[in-house]
């Protein structure tokens, strides 16, 4: 099913543009390497000063490499279910402190604990690093009890493509989760396509040309293969999917094409595209008006998948992807 949601606020209007006259350009010149880069890190380290949402509280969680915060509502039992979430920065910024915001609001809506990871990022090692470090953090929820068809990936932008990655490497070894939520996820390392798509001069915050260059510095990679791509990969045996984005910001492409071949793998998608956004507007949480509408779609599409009956309890080996 493909949604489309024509309506907007004044203050996504002042966001977008905001979006245009401040973060694009900075995103348009900013290097992803050299000395500058390591500084793009104060963004998260200044998000740490917001204070947290006292309906909820926070246990520390630390793996081999990547950290973690399970965050959960005060006063409320939780069920089996859980999900896991996976910021967004183009695997080169951002971080716990960044999308505080929206794992608060998730595990407040939901009634359901929430793992926010920080999984390794370019510096520290390349995107199969970052899967890698994922598939532990999902292993570790399922030491800690729950069952795998009770846990439900989500994530927005380079978030959102290693929830559909985790997906896609339990579903090769036949291990079966609840769903996927994507935020305006990025799915396509090509950037061919993309770079001809009517979006590509509409885009309000993601300069489309940088991104050739920003997918092969995260995956070390000259030559993209096609296989790093979740686009690209067998499909058949995904959960149920729920994708969100923005109708003009450049990964509409992404979400497009992941949505028409999930739907040609018989997978159950949805496509929700929202009007006057920019790119990953959930990430802001109760901000925007529409921001809290598109959590309400989430909380329906967890609360829905996390209510089909549970299943073996597996865990997802540590492989490479």
């Amino acid at each position: 099913m493909i949604k489309v949601h024509a309506r907007h606020s004044r203050r996504s209007a002042i966001v977008r543009t905001a979006a245009a006259s401040i973060a694009r350009p900075v995103l348009a010149y900013y290097p992803v390497s050299g000395p500058l880069a390591p500084t793009l890190h104060t963004l998260d380290l200044t998000a740490r000063l917001l204070p947290r949402h006292r309906g909820t509280k926070v246990e520390k969680v630390t793996g081999e490499g990547w950290s973690a915060e399970l965050v959960s509502p005060r006063g409320v039992r939780s069920g089996k279910g859980a999900i896991i979430y996976f910021h967004g920065g183009a695997f080169i910024f951002c971080g716990l402190a960044t999308h505080r915001r929206i794992v608060e609001r998730l595990a407040l809506r939901t009634g359901r604990p929430v793992l926010s990871v920080a999984y390794r990022q370019h510096g520290k090692g390349h995107v199969e690093q970052s899967v890698s470090d994922c598939v532990d953090a999902t292993n570790w929820m399922i030491t800690r009890g729950f069952e795998a068809s009770g846990l439900v990936l989500a994530g927005d932008s380079a978030g959102g493509y290693l929830a559909f990655q985790v997906a896609l490497e339990a579903s090769s070894q036949g291990i079966d989760l609840a769903g996927i939520v994507g935020l305006s996820p990025w799915l396509d390392f090509d950037n061919t396509e993309r770079r001809n798509h009517a979006n590509a001069r509409r885009d309000a915050y993601i300069p489309t040309y940088r991104l050739d260059r920003i997918a092969r510095t995260v995956t070390g990679k000259p030559i993209l293969e096609p296989a790093l791509s979740p686009v690209n990969r067998d499909l058949a045996m995904l959960p149920p999917a729920l994708i969100i984005c923005a109708a003009d910001e450049i990964l509409r492409y992404d979400a497009e094409l992941m949505t028409e071949r999930l739907e040609h793998a018989g997978v159950p998608v949805d496509l929700h595209i929202w009007e006057g956004q920019v790119h990953a507007f959930p990430v802001l949480a109760e901000m925007l008006p529409e921001s809290s509408q598109a959590l309400d779609e989430a909380d329906h599409v967890v609360e829905g998948v996390l209510d089909v009956a549970s299943r073996t309890l597996h865990a997802v080996s540590d492989r490479a992807v």
